[in-house]
């Protein structure tokens, strides 16, 4: 990185950009945020900014984040920033990538369509991308760049578990598990979900004998966990020695994380692609070596 860079994040990520400023070797500078009695937020950026920002924003609980990225990104271009990066190691609104019934709003299109608007790059880690085989189909091609985290699981998760069965809960989650599996030589399997609406799942994990298997779950992102859970169950009940769980985004809105445990799950693992208790791998190599080639 040039003396031209800063790395540009808010206080309620201090730790991962603190970890990443340090990878990259270059100073890290805060957004000052205030909210008004209103709801409206007034942001403080540092002034002058060099030709080269990198913005650290993820985007769980998206919607503020939302509104200080539109209200940032050209204020740093206005403040001297001529090339601006956004990093966003969890992308929202990826999830809706097609219209369901008559009139529903694609929101992975327009949301991404919007971010390309203010920045010249977009890295994420292991975006919900389903029904698209990359970012390049709802931003202009080469500036959305979908990093994964998945070997890095893999390999965390063979250090800890070895000969762990790694078992995808759906079909989604196939890419993840195929390349984590491939990273840390272990076996696996997918199974099948069946959604009836957003807390109710109906599952079938697949046909493969769990019994005495120390069993990994592992997907991309762990929001309501009630996909997890019914997985857990299903597997201790067929026999499973032990069954914890691995995401590279860790939501767990609500009571999600004790409900997990209830279940018998014993360990609980993610990336810090999302600030969690369960962190235990780092992006930040995958963030870094990305940045060097950006």
């Amino acid at each position: 990185m040039t003396s031209s860079t800063l790395l540009l994040a808010f206080e309620d990520e201090r730790a991962l950009a603190e970890e990443l400023a340090a990878a990259l070797a270059v100073p890290l500078a805060f957004v000052r945020v205030h909210r008004f009695p209103d709801g409206e937020l007034r942001l403080v950026l540092p002034k002058p900014l060099p030709a080269r920002v990198i913005l650290l924003r993820g985007l769980q609980q998206p919607n503020d984040k939302l509104v200080e990225l539109l209200v940032a990104a050209p204020a740093a271009r206005e403040f001297g920033a001529r090339e601006l990066l956004l990093v966003s190691p969890y992308l929202a609104y990826m999830r809706q990538d097609m219209e369901f019934t008559p009139g529903e709003v694609v929101s992975q299109r327009h949301i991404a369509r919007l971010l390309a608007a203010h920045f010249d790059r977009v890295l994420t880690i292991d975006p919900h991308l389903h029904r698209i085989a990359s970012l390049d189909e709802v931003m202009p091609p080469g500036v959305g760049v979908a990093l994964s985290a998945a070997p890095v699981l893999g390999a965390w998760i063979a250090k800890h578990v070895p000969d762990a069965l790694l078992i995808g809960p759906d079909e989604e989650s196939s890419q993840w598990v195929s390349e984590a599996a491939l990273a840390g030589a272990l076996d696996h399997a997918v199974g099948r979900k069946v959604r009836h609406g957003d807390h109710q799942v109906t599952l079938a994990l697949p046909d493969c004998e769990v019994r005495g298997r120390a069993v990994v779950l592992l997907d991309d992102m762990a929001s309501t966990g009630r996909t997890l859970i019914g997985s857990a169950e299903q597997l201790l009940a067929r026999g499973a020695s032990s069954v914890d769980v691995a995401v590279t985004h860790a939501l767990f809105n609500g009571d999600a994380l004790p409900l997990l445990k209830a279940a018998g799950v014993r360990q609980v693992w993610s990336s810090n692609s999302v600030p969690h208790e369960s962190n235990a791998v780092s992006v930040v190599p995958l963030l870094t070596q990305a940045l060097v080639d950006a």
